[in-house]
């Protein structure tokens, strides 16, 4: 059954398929329901029938049963495929589905492995989204330049470029600075900007998060021990006070510190000086203290928590992190940031991220703030197929919020299919500027069809009968 990829003459295409299988009766039955879904499928049942690399990239998608007539296996044509044309995404189908092929397939760069018997709706969605994905892989990549800032903090929102202000303004004096804000937000990258705008940018910056440690081993990180303070104490040892000599310490957390620490510490900024942990010796030391917590100290103080004179010392200057539900408007400069950053980690090249999971994105609070879109970024990356990020790739609490809050907008309205239908093509249609021809090929439809639909409401708010095809040709 072997035969030369056919020529479809359809005008107007949701993708273009390469079949291969070598039951007939099952090959002819995927490509009726295929072509009758607007694709145009070429058939054939041997992997040596594989076209050569230029023929190839007339497709969207190769389809491919494991076990083929001829020598070759579905396994030969995703080896081939992948090596001429990498973003060529192969989907394999195979009657005897594990779990061990399923994971060979992927890993060697198929997109996805379908277990026969064939579910429709479910080739369907994956043919769809493979081309989707493949298309706006291939799309032409727009500038998408992040704003300088300092220290690689990223963000043009009122609240951020008033944040950028104050650094700036108190990056070149010696005050202590108290750094607020929720957990994730960034505190530690303001802490990095205000040292290296400051003339101490070419000594130490060293950073400890006071709340990860108990009170006996953070008393020794800071200020060091000295031999035989205690048992396993083998060695004199500097503590970080003294490692950032002429430089910037940054207490993270310092809101947690037990109280013996908050004197030890005030001490510190009003006298300048440390005792190492079993010394007699004052050591004087030189180091601008940068502090941060996500508490609320001033209720703190009110409750006898934290010291109100150690509260004064360290907010000689606060500057305020803003969570990232006040700057949503950051959200796509964001992952721009963490998508080269963990691209260039991971050396993987940077993906193309789909309107649909931008939009995704903004519609969720981000309880963990900016540490947390990170984490979704990477594992976006991690889980993206060809070249492409979409909304599939977020993790379901994130799919989820989305879902709920376009739920939430439909509360008390009980539309009819047509009236949904005609909200979706309208905002397809916005989302293209009015471009009927552009607004077809999203919705997998032909111009013409499109057309008809508009002719057939334009009549019943006419009350009338519709009349020939409408075939304005108005983009």
């Amino acid at each position: 059954m072997t035969t030369s990829p056919l020529h479809a003459a359809a005008p107007v295409s949701r993708g273009r398929v390469l079949l291969l299988e070598d039951d007939e009766s099952l090959a002819g039955l995927l490509a009726r329901a295929l072509r009758a879904d607007g694709y145009q499928v070429d058939v054939l049942d041997a992997a040596e029938s594989l076209p050569p690399s230029p023929r190839l990239t007339q497709y969207d998608v190769v389809l491919t049963d494991v076990h083929l007539a001829g020598q070759g296996t579905g396994h030969d044509v995703l080896a081939r495929v992948r090596a001429a044309l990498p973003s060529m995404p192969v989907i394999l189908m195979t009657a005897y589905a594990d779990v061990e092929g399923a994971m060979g397939a992927i890993g060697h760069g198929a997109y996805d492995y379908l277990p026969k018997p064939i579910e429709p709706m479910l080739l369907r969605r994956m043919l769809g989204e493979a081309i989707a994905r493949r298309r706006l892989a291939s799309s032409a990549r727009p500038d998408q330049a992040v704003p300088a800032a300092p220290t690689h903090i990223v963000g043009s929102a009122p609240a951020m470029i008033d944040l950028y202000k104050t650094v700036a303004q108190v990056a070149p004096t010696t005050a202590t600075v108290l750094i607020v804000g929720e957990s994730g937000t960034g505190k530690e990258l303001v802490a990095r900007a205000i040292h290296d705008k400051s003339s101490r940018a070419g000594k130490p910056f060293v950073a400890i998060n006071c709340g990860a440690l108990p009170e006996s081993i953070l008393e020794s990180e800071l200020f060091g021990h000295e031999k035989g303070a205690f048992t396993g104490a083998q060695n004199v040892k500097r503590g970080l006070f003294e490692e950032a000599s002429g430089g910037t310490l940054f207490l993270d957390e310092i809101g947690d510190v037990s109280p013996k620490m908050q004197v030890q510490l005030l001490r510190v900024l009003q006298e300048g000086e440390i005792r190492r942990v079993g010394g007699d010796s004052i050591i004087k030391v030189d180091v601008r203290v940068v502090a941060a917590t996500n508490r609320d100290l001033k209720s703190d103080v009110t409750s006898g928590r934290f010291r109100e004179d150690l509260y004064f010392r360290l907010q000689v200057v606060t500057v305020r992190v803003p969570p990232i539900r006040e700057r949503t408007g950051d959200i796509r400069p964001l992952v721009t940031h963490f998508l080269r950053k963990h691209a260039a980690e991971l050396g993987r090249p940077e993906p193309r991220v789909a309107e649909e999971a931008l939009a995704t994105l903004e519609k969720y609070s981000f309880p963990g703030n900016v540490r947390e879109l990170s984490h979704v970024v990477e594992r976006a990356l991690l889980l993206a197929r060809e070249g492409a990020i979409t909304a599939e790739d977020l993790p379901p609490e994130i799919r989820g919020a989305g879902a709920a809050s376009g739920s939430a907008d439909l509360a008390g309205d009980w539309p009819t299919l047509a009236v949904l239908d005609r909200r979706y093509i309208d905002r397809v249609l916005q989302r293209t500027s009015g471009n009927k021809t552009r607004a077809a090929e999203v919705l997998g439809i032909d111009r013409r069809t499109l057309n008809r639909m508009f002719a057939r409401e334009r009549a019943a708010q006419n009350g009338v009968a519709p009349g020939a095809e409408d075939d304005d040709t108005d983009d």
